[in-house]
């Protein structure tokens, strides 16, 4: 059945693309940007990449360079060309010395709250974040080129397909700069210049002069001492000491083939994590023997590998087009195998003279979790992994973490966690929110469904997830009807950090944590032919209540509706990600999410941020509601994002769509935003794929390929003229196939073999 166009839907996307081609005004500082300009002879690197008339001129707004490890963020400050630098693993881990006392634990909480006094709790947990500048994220330093001598920018462009930065001024030189995807380091060439150029390193604020103001979360704060710089004629060395028995090293080369032309090369390594090279930035560049073509070369077969595992095409919405690949430039710049997963900022940590926001953790309550979204269905499983490579690598951390303040056996995570997977503080009812290991579960899940691997069922996934079922099988109480329940609970930023925020019900955020962790036990057992287990895991998820609900739909927990404008959906998990509630499951739980859904947009946005659209977009789209998710994400990019796409969280624009205009950076709205355009092209988290499940009215053709649907399919498809017009999917395991058929409008069932291919056409 062919659509109608939606008008009202482009009007929204006109006045989008023209309020974002206008000069924008970010921070107070004007900012011209013609990236969202596009022609159909646009090549595929312009219109997906960043394009700028100028340099940035904040930190915020830089071109962002990533290899997982290594980043880099390129603006100019004052007249010099900067490079920030940072390293993912690069943190000060000094250990937080209230949380090893006798009062550190979760029946201290239980008694304050009883008590309806919380500030012994606050003394303990809240007020040191405040108090205390570490632990934290930390910046590594920046290479800085004077460039007052060459003259006007012409142009600043960021080509996502080859992740190479090029900067051209009207004088006719030119500079490229990467990081280099496979070997950590990065790389830089000027052509065409006038005069040689000085290479200048600068150390962050770690010491400043006596009498200066120190702000609270100033560097000086964390009382390193100004670390040894070591110049020579081509030659920059800097050796930083941080906290304890780390510490890190730049290292920068440069060499002049000829006099119009600059080549250097920079590192940088750590050295006391546990992702520390065995030499030192200085000593692997004394071997390191690649110029900058070969270097070139190898970068960008890399990152041509990453796209061709999977591309789409949206010739009807060009800004979500392009918004997805900027999003997925990102993932594969800060997500790699054998580096930390992503958190807050990943490697482009602020490069202000501070520690980062909310200091650059592993925030579980929300933004990690977003964060790794989309790698699953985008086929980038090996990205993916990073996040539950990470989670299995502190499991011993978190499994000390819950005997100590939960004093039970099992596992849960730090909710506001470090590096090394301890914890960093913050409001108290958050950082140790009870079942945060409820929601991780769910990464090792889709990275066993997506994959279909068996082995890392049994080795990862399933004994994360028994640890996981078996804490809150101990640390659960039974009430007066004979049902499980925390002994308090909780639900992310509800109610803030007061005392309303711990909840003596459990709430519906704790319940669809605890429900899906057994759903997903009882699915791993029985694949693994575990049957004494599997019927273990059915009987503990018996005992737990089903979902709280009233005639607004999901509440927060048992008769505590959502009364006010909230940033974040954690009532609706089981809604999206979890899929405890699904509209495939008739007509009753149809009604249910969308009356919940309804009802949170009809709050209004006012206590909205930028990943709160976002979100709500993959949950429109799991409602096949196609112009409401292109709305939201929409406006997220509209209003959200700094010119080079990075999430501020606050309304940009100042135009409504959220009571926040703050511009803290993070990343995890970013990812939604991908996921949710993936959501609108292919599903399958019901066991049966659909392809163009959540198109907007006013999309009229549309195209992906290679997008991974659980149980290890990849799948390709065509939608032209308003109709689905081929499917192609390639079976990587030989299991079930279940796709429904947009033609019959039936579901068709096929066991395939490995390899085997199966295709619909119109």
């Amino acid at each position: 059945m062919k659509k109608t166009r939606n008008i009202g839907l482009l009007v929204l996307m006109a006045t989008s693309l023209g309020q974002l081609n206008a000069t924008q005004t970010t921070g107070g500082l004007p900012f011209e940007t013609t990236a969202t300009v596009f022609h159909p002879t646009d090549t595929p690197a312009s219109v997906h990449g960043l394009q700028f008339r100028q340099l940035p001129q904040v930190w915020d707004e830089g071109i962002p360079l990533g290899n997982g490890i290594m980043g880099a963020l390129i603006w100019q400050k004052d007249d010099r060309l900067r490079l920030a630098l940072d390293r993912a693993d690069l943190w000060d881990l000094r250990p937080v010395k209230e949380f090893s006392g006798s009062d550190y634990t979760f029946r201290f909480i239980c008694e304050a709250v009883e008590k309806k006094d919380m500030s012994p709790v606050y003394r303990l947990i809240d007020d040191r974040t405040s108090i205390d500048i570490a632990p934290s994220k930390i910046p590594a330093g920046a290479i800085e080129i004077p460039i007052a001598g060459l003259g006007k920018v012409k142009s600043t462009e960021l080509d996502v397909h080859t992740a190479v930065c090029t900067i051209t001024w009207e004088n006719g030189t030119t500079a490229q700069i990467f990081t280099n995807a496979t070997d950590k380091v990065g790389h830089f060439r000027f052509t065409h210049l006038p005069q040689k150029p000085e290479i200048l390193l600068e150390a962050p604020s770690y010491e400043v002069p006596q009498g200066t103001k120190i702000e609270r979360n100033s560097l000086a704060r964390l009382g390193y001492k100004k670390g040894k710089v070591i110049v020579k004629k081509d030659h920059i060395t800097y050796r930083q000491k941080a906290y304890g028995n780390v510490s890190y090293e730049i290292d920068v080369r440069w060499k002049q083939p000829d006099p119009q032309t600059l080549e250097g090369t920079f590192c940088l390594t750590t050295q006391g994590t546990p992702y520390s090279e065995a030499t030192q930035a200085s000593q692997q560049m004394d071997n390191y023997a690649k110029d900058f073509t070969a270097a070139l070369h190898e970068h960008t077969d890399w990152w041509k590998n990453y796209w061709e595992q999977c591309s789409l095409s949206l010739p009807d919405d060009p800004t979500l087009e392009r918004q997805w690949y900027l999003e997925m430039y990102k993932f594969g710049a800060a997500s790699r195998k054998d580096a930390p997963p992503i958190c807050l900022q990943a490697v482009w940590t602020a490069d202000n003279g501070q520690t980062p926001p909310w200091r650059g953790d592993f925030h579980n309550d929300l933004n990690t979790q977003l964060s790794y979204w989309p790698g699953y269905a985008a086929n980038h499983l090996e990205e993916s992994a990073v996040f539950t490579d990470w989670l299995w690598q502190i499991k011993e951390n978190s499994e000390a973490y819950t005997r100590q303040f939960f004093g039970v056996e099992g596992l849960n995570v730090p909710c506001i966690s470090t590096l090394d997977g301890k914890n960093l503080g913050g409001w108290n009812q958050y950082s140790h929110q009870p079942t945060a290991s409820g929601w991780l579960a769910q990464h090792f899940y889709l990275q066993w469904k997506y994959s279909a691997d068996d082995i890392f069922l049994r080795t990862r996934a399933y004994p994360w997830v028994k640890e996981a079922a078996r804490y809150f099988e101990n640390i659960s109480v039974k009430d007066e009807n004979g049902k499980r329940k925390l002994p308090l609970s909780s639900s992310p930023e509800i109610n803030d950090n007061s005392l309303e925020a711990w909840f003596k019900q459990t709430t519906n955020f704790d319940l669809a944590c605890i429900r899906f962790t057994y759903q997903a036990a009882i699915e791993m057992a029985k694949h693994l032919q575990l049957d004494k287990e599997v019927a273990h895991w059915q009987k503990q998820l018996s005992e737990w209540p089903n979902l709280a609900t009233d005639s607004t739909g999901l509440t927060i927990a048992p008769n505590y509706p959502l009364e006010y404008t909230h940033r974040h959906l954690s009532h609706l998990l089981a809604i999206h990600p979890l899929g405890l509630l699904d509209v495939s499951q008739g007509k009753e739980a149809r009604r249910l999410i969308e009356r919940s859904i309804h009802h949170f947009q009809e709050l209004g946005t006012q206590g909205w941020v930028g990943y709160t659209y976002t979100w709500l977009a993959n949950l429109q789209a799991r409602v096949f509601d196609g112009d409401a998710a292109a709305r939201s994400l929409h406006i997220f990019a509209k209003a959200f994002c700094s010119p080079n796409s990075f999430h501020l969280n606050g309304d940009q624009l100042k135009q409504g769509f959220s009571g926040f205009t703050y511009r803290p950076f993070t990343l995890e709205g970013n990812f939604a935003c991908a996921s949710a355009i993936q959501e609108m092209l292919l599903q399958s988290h019901t066991g049966i794929i659909r392809v163009f499940p959540a198109l907007p009215m006013s999309w009229q053709n549309a195209s992906f390929k290679n997008l991974r649907a659980m149980g290890a399919f990849l799948v390709s498809a065509t939608y032209h003229n308003g109709e689905t017009e081929s499917i192609h999917i390639t079976s990587e395991k030989g299991v079930l196939l279940k796709v429904f058929d947009p033609f019959t409008r039936k579901v068709i069932e096929k066991q395939m073999k490995a390899g085997e291919v199966f295709n619909l056409t119109r």
